[in-house]
């Protein structure tokens, strides 16, 4: 039975497609979700993917937080299915307090979009089994509310819990602090970050690389396992 992954569609949301498109390549089924839509059509793990929900008003992510599917994926992800944030939807996932801390206007104040080096931190969540622990990988990166942050305290627990999934190599692209580009909350399920592994799983577009792919095949390898 093929694994059901859905991915959602908010106003102002523009790599839906993409992100549909690598789940397929990965070997699941895609599902798309509307925003104003509680029900998940029964799928085994949720995508939140990249552009500017609702034109990013009041802060990024802010205003998709109240969107009625969110009710559903927040309720979801606390009781273990695995979800996914890029970039828009990390922010998102922060609004929602599935992950700590905030992002903010990058430290330049310039809207960055290049490829970018980074580290894989954790490995053992249900997004990063595919990789291995200290492996370097270049995904795309584009974003202008980039930066994330935190108290000392919730950073040095991040750090303390292994909980930062992904660091910025090469150069800090937007201020984010000790430069992390993602993280993951305690159980694992639930995993954000800022560059896009959604553009880097074929080796015709994008980079040119597929070091994005792995997101999408450790789901459906956790899923087939669960």
């Amino acid at each position: 039975m093929t694994s059901r992954i859905g991915v959602i569609t908010f106003p102002g949301t523009l790599d839906d497609r993409d992100t549909q498109r690598a789940v397929r390549v990965a070997g699941a089924e895609a599902v798309p979700l509307w925003h104003r839509d509680k029900d998940l059509k029964q799928v085994d793990a949720v995508v939140l993917p990249g552009g500017f929900s609702y034109g990013d008003y009041l802060r990024a992510g802010a205003i998709s937080r109240f969107s009625p599917v969110m009710e559903t994926v927040i309720e979801q992800a606390r009781a273990g299915m695995p979800v996914l944030g890029i970039c828009n939807g990390f922010q998102v996932l922060t609004e929602t307090h599935l992950l700590p801390g905030a992002m903010l206007r990058n430290n330049h104040l310039h809207f960055i979009c290049r490829d970018q080096k980074l580290r894989v931190e954790n490995a053992e969540t249900s997004w990063t089994s595919d990789y291995a622990s200290g492996q370097e990988i270049s995904i795309p990166l584009k974003n202008i509310d980039g930066r994330y942050v935190a108290d000392e305290r919730t950073l040095d627990m991040l750090e303390a819990e292994g909980r930062v999934a992904f660091r910025y190599l090469d150069g800090n692209p937007n201020g984010s602090l000790r430069d992390i580009a993602g993280i993951t909350n305690e159980a694992g399920n639930v995993v954000g970050l800022m560059p896009h592994p959604e553009h880097a799983v074929e080796p015709l577009i994008g980079t040119g690389r597929t070091d994005g792919l792995g997101f999408f095949t450790s789901i459906l390898k956790k899923l087939v396992n669960a």
